[in-house]
């Protein structure tokens, strides 16, 4: 009997499920296993012709196929609107300088045997119109292939459309592939991915798209949705798969019934939701919700607030401007920088946090906006405060006594133990303010200074670099991030003049505001000299028979200087005279995005008597 399953058997491709027969063929998008019936139609139907199955042990039949092709006039602005039961889809744009219209080419191909494939071709249903709105297209089997035994049909359509077009495309089993689309897309496939180059585009200035604009709407049942810009709202679901995007310019709503969320640059908010993979989201600038099922969750930075919560993954974030909330069943959390009220809390992992509020213009004390409590079962809780931050401490370890408590002797803390029993530290900071209270069950807590810990700090960034970059790997969309307000929303440039991407230039962006530089290989550093005079001997150490290595960290000025920041090896007597030597050193200025950068370095030098 007729199996009503185009929509099971596409969904089930897509989820790789070994019980499906459809099969993909290179260059052809979809397939479809028509179920085994009678040779003949239904009543009210033509009988199909009678045909011969290929029987086990003989030669592959070769495929037979058609095109259609056909144009129809629109003007440009309009709504392309397709939907078939079986086809992949591809949409690209007109050539530049084109006249408004929509051409379409329609690949058919069925390995039938005679006279059966001709027929199928012939009567494979296609419909094009021009109407007041744009163009619409239909594409459906022939009813004779419900009753058709063994029998397979791929289609693929490739349609050319004006560049300011929308698209609104549905397909019960294929992908679903665009190029720059200038209007708004509505892509769905019940069971294909979804790969699409930039949508919106053409909506006017970008800078004044609309946030609450829907602009893209991506679904699929089982396949993975990539994406590049977005001139406004996005929403994308899949039941399964992987979701990349790369700079959203409104809010963005991104679900996955158990795949990676991966996104560069969100200007709205963001809600984003992942039963088991992993979230990674390069920069925000409003509200940003996340929850997966058990997966980690990188930020990078936020220019807003933040609620994240893991079943079971860690969470790293490395800034947050606003409010935090962020939660973790089993894993750790690690916070580079908290300028708002936090609260974390894990069952059992770690929580290392610098806390570190904005200051004021005036200058003086810094506060936090409001109370702030990090929470963890067994696992250690480490922050670091800066020196002027005004705030009341309440430390609580559950057990386990004093030694589970480590202070700064600066911060002149109160504690309160009793034997290995609970312990309690108070203290308020700079006359007091809005309360820091941090509690473990059975781990430690550690208390310091921002400036006791940098190169750890140091390191924690470029690790969390790393990652992000790693992470963000699939999104290759140069765009800049603006700061001077939230309602801005992002700008969608070309490509970039220089050779970064767009990773690159906002977490470099991030690393001069932290290191107060860009770090740059020794090796390339050493390209940039237009003057490096090698040091003098010094006489004592001569004398002495001292010799041997000196690394210096230093960086370059954004006039093409050379300063020394510190001794990272040597002796002293030699390390003099190669700071002197440096001193004397120019380079070309280095610049990152157009614009003149700090970049820090090494620099090595090889004292040797002869």
């Amino acid at each position: 009997m007729l199996r009503s399953g185009i929509w099971e058997v596409a969904t089930l491709v897509n989820l790789e499920m070994k019980r499906t027969a459809i099969q993909f063929a290179p260059l052809l998008c979809a397939a479809v296993l028509l179920a085994p019936s009678m040779t003949s139609g239904t009543r009210g139907e033509p009988a199909a012709p009678a045909f011969e199955l290929t029987k086990p042990g003989e030669p592959t039949q070769p495929r037979v196929s058609a095109n259609r092709t056909g144009s129809l006039q629109t003007s440009d602005g309009l709504t392309l609107r397709l939907t078939t039961d079986l086809g992949s889809v591809k949409i690209v744009p007109l050539e530049n300088g084109s006249a408004p219209v929509v051409r379409y080419t329609v690949h058919i191909e069925t390995d039938a045997r005679a006279p059966l494939a001709q027929h199928l071709l012939d009567h494979y249903s296609l419909s094009a119109k021009s109407t007041p709105a744009g163009a619409e297209i239909t594409g459906n089997l022939p009813p004779q292939s419900a009753h058709l035994s063994g029998a397979q049909i791929w289609v693929q359509f490739e349609i050319a459309v004006p560049r300011n077009y929308s698209v609104e495309v549905k397909t019960e089993a294929g992908d679903i592939e665009t190029e720059d689309i200038g209007g708004i897309a509505t892509l769905t496939t019940q069971g294909g991915s979804i790969r699409a180059g930039r949508i919106g585009i053409g909506i006017g200035n970008m800078r004044n798209a609309a946030p609450d604009r829907l602009v893209a709407r991506l679904e699929t049942e089982g396949g993975h949705i990539q994406v590049q810009d977005v001139a406004g709202d996005l929403r994308a679901f899949t039941a399964g798969g992987h979701i990349n995007a790369g700079n959203i310019a409104g809010d963005a709503s991104l679900r996955s019934g158990g795949g990676h969320i991966r996104a560069g640059q969100i200007g709205g908010r963001a809600d984003l939701q992942t039963d088991g993979g992993n979230i990674t989201v390069g920069q925000a600038g409003s509200l940003v919700s996340v929850r997966t099922g058990g997966g980690q969750i990188d930020f990078g930075e936020v220019r807003g607030s933040v609620r994240a919560q893991t079943g079971g993954g860690g969470i790293r974030i490395m800034y947050v401007s606003g409010p935090m909330e962020v939660e973790s069943s089993a894993g750790s959390i690690c916070l580079t920088r908290v300028a708002g009220t936090v609260r974390a809390a894990t069952a059992g992992g770690t929580i290392t946090a610098w806390i570190n509020p904005d200051a004021p213009s005036s200058g003086g004390t810094v506060h936090l906006p409001g109370l702030s409590q990090l929470t963890s079962g067994n696992g250690d809780i480490v922050v670091f405060l800066p020196r002027n931050l005004a705030a009341d401490i309440d430390a609580v370890v559950e057990s386990g006594g004093e030694r589970r408590i480590e202070a700064d002797p600066a911060l002149a803390l109160q504690i309160q133990s009793r034997g290995n029993g609970p312990v309690h530290v108070m203290g308020a900071l700079n006359g007091g303010g809005p309360p820091l209270k941090l509690r473990t069950t059975a781990g430690k807590i550690r208390l310091q200074f921002l400036d006791s810990e940098i190169a750890l700090r140091q390191s924690l960034i470029r690790e969390q670099r790393e990652r992000l970059s790693d992470g963000l790997n699939g999104v290759q969309i140069p765009v800049g991030f603006d700061n001077s307000g939230a309602s801005r929303m992002p700008e969608l440039p070309a490509a970039p003049d220089d050779h970064l991407d767009w990773i690159d230039r906002w977490l470099n962006t991030l690393e001069t505001t932290f290191l107060g530089g860009i770090r740059e290989d020794p090796d390339e550093f050493q390209k940039h000299f237009i003057s490096a005079p090698a040091p003098a001997y010094p006489d004592i150490a001569r004398r002495a028979g001292v010799q041997g290595i000196v690394l210096l960290q230093v960086h370059a000025t954004k006039d093409g200087r050379i300063e020394v920041d510190k001794i990272l090896k040597g002796s002293p007597t030699l390390a003099d005279a190669a700071i002197c030597a440096v001193k004397q050193w120019r380079v070309r200025p280095f610049s990152a995005s157009g614009r003149p950068v700090e970049v820090i370095s090494t620099v090595k030098f090889n004292f040797q008597l002869h």
